[in-house]
């Protein structure tokens, strides 16, 4: 696959000034020097070239990295101070450097033609509008010029490869690691040995184009096989150790403990209590992780003997609650107590459920509102009604924007992730706990790599340390990223 190579088709200017001046321009446009063209042998006086230019597969990488290596100029150590290392462009970066040469080439013609005609007009004593008037038109002829000067010079390289200057090594140096390409490009590669003078040497230059590889496995990447590491390997162990039959600590969680609580006011004060498990269907994470407080609820109610109602926003979460309460009560061997008919679907449009939430708990004042799912703007308005009734509130979301309101208004708030954690805490399965002590080791990892970054950050600000800052970079753009 060979690289994108500019033809030249070179109408020649009529003057070799403006040759010149054309050629300058491209060079100035693309970011090119005369000597990043590919050119003859030096001129003599010229150091002597390296040698022997290897291109090779940069090992565990992911496609976008090239080894170069090559013999010293025999002029090394000697005049050469220092080689230049090219890669030739690509179809896309030669179009993208055409189209920077043609702008450029515009906006430098335009300026000029209107200082010019902005001098000439006031030297004649033109008035304000015909002097704007002949601007403008000395500017559209202008751009026009020098648009079709562009595009007499834009292909430059008759049949040549175009090139880029990749860096620039002190002398003594023989190999560089070209980066940032592209597994689905082939590219050239040259050298030059350059004196302190400025003199070139002939070209060293690959003999083929070279396309980068993808490996099995990124090097660079490395680290985050370790990470993955430790971290499944600590649920693993912890998974072990449960159900080994050893008692792992989990911390308490007050909304979840207070279930008992809520529930037995309902019973003293002979009410019901109502919970609303989101507006979003069972194909989302939070409804799922309400269906087991759901379970947990409905068995501390059965053992109350205490009225639940379910009213839902989506019709496959009103059958699954169904099946969910109905274990509960079997469970709590209060069968004859459950009552399907209190779980109902009531509409899937989001103000219409909540008005309906709203009027039900004017009606009947529930004792206690369980508030467990995925919400949006309806958690203020349920929140405050149910505050306005003197219920006990208990709430539990994972959206961040409706916590606030859950935590101004309840009694007891699930906050993020404790409310996913929830099928752990009340469940007790060996395998849950241990899922859930693994992703805390998980949590450490990542905050011991955030506090290093801050220490290192901190050092490198204050000690200008250049081994510090690199450490940081390494963190933040590898890492972290």
């Amino acid at each position: 696959m060979r690289p994108f190579q500019a033809r030249m088709t070179i109408r020649l200017p009529s003057s070799a000034g403006s040759l010149a001046l054309a050629t300058a321009a491209l060079l100035l446009a693309t970011g090119l020097s005369s000597a990043q063209i590919p050119t003859a042998p030096s001129a003599e006086g010229g150091p002597a070239p390296p040698t022997n230019l290897t291109v090779r597969d940069h090992p565990f990488d992911n496609g976008r990295v090239i080894d170069l290596s090559w013999t010293p100029s025999v002029d090394d150590p000697g005049p050469v101070v220092e080689y230049a290392v090219y890669r030739s462009l690509t179809e896309s970066e030669a179009r993208n450097a055409d189209t920077e040469l043609r702008t450029k080439a515009i906006r430098s013609a335009k300026e000029e033609a209107t200082a010019r005609t902005r001098a000439s007009a006031a030297a004649e004593g033109l008035s304000s509008r015909d002097t704007s008037t002949r601007i403008r038109s000395a500017r559209r002829d202008a751009a026009r010029r020098a648009a079709a000067e562009v595009a007499a010079t834009v292909d430059v390289l008759n049949g040549e490869t175009r090139f880029k200057l990749i860096s620039r090594l002190a002398s003594g140096e023989r190999s560089f690691s070209v980066g940032n390409l592209s597994h689905e490009e082939g590219y050239f590669f040259r050298v030059e040995a350059l004196t302190e003078d400025g003199r070139t040497s002939a070209p060293l230059l690959s003999s083929q184009p070279f396309i980068p590889r993808r490996q099995w496995f990124d090097g660079g990447r490395f680290y985050l096989f370790i990470i993955t590491l430790i971290f499944g390997g600590s649920v693993v162990y912890f998974i072990a150790r449960a159900s080994s039959g050893q008692t792992m600590k989990i911390r308490k969680i007050a909304a979840l403990e207070a279930v008992d609580e809520a529930v037995g006011r309902a019973t003293e004060m002979g009410r019901s209590c109502i919970y609303v498990p989101g507006i979003q269907d069972m194909n989302d994470i939070q409804t799922i992780a309400s269906m087991t407080i759901l379970s947990r609820v409905s068995r501390t109610a059965a053992g109350y003997d205490v009225k639940v109602q379910v009213p839902t926003a989506r019709s496959l979460v009103m059958t699954t609650a169904r099946e969910i309460v109905e274990a509960a009560f079997l469970a709590a061997g209060r069968p004859d107590s459950y009552n399907r008919d209190l779980i109902y679907y009531v509409t899937d449009e989001q103000f219409g459920y909540v008005a309906y939430l709203s009027g039900l708990m004017v009606r009947e004042k529930p004792a206690t509102c369980f508030y467990m799912g995925t919400f949006f703007a309806e958690s203020l308005i349920l929140a405050e009604t149910g505050n306005s009734i003197g219920a006990i509130q208990v709430a539990g979301t994972a959206m961040p924007a409706q916590l606030p309101f859950f935590v101004a208004a309840c009694d007891y708030t699930l906050i993020g992730e404790e409310f996913f954690a929830a099928s752990a805490y009340l469940s007790g399965s060996p395998e849950e706990l241990g899922s859930l002590k693994g992703q805390d080791v998980g949590k450490v990892i990542v905050g011991v790599i955030l506090l290093t970054g801050v220490a290192l950050a901190t050092l490198a600000s204050i000690t200008g340390s250049e081994a510090l800052a690199e450490a940081v970079h390494y963190l933040r753009y590898t890492i972290l990223t």
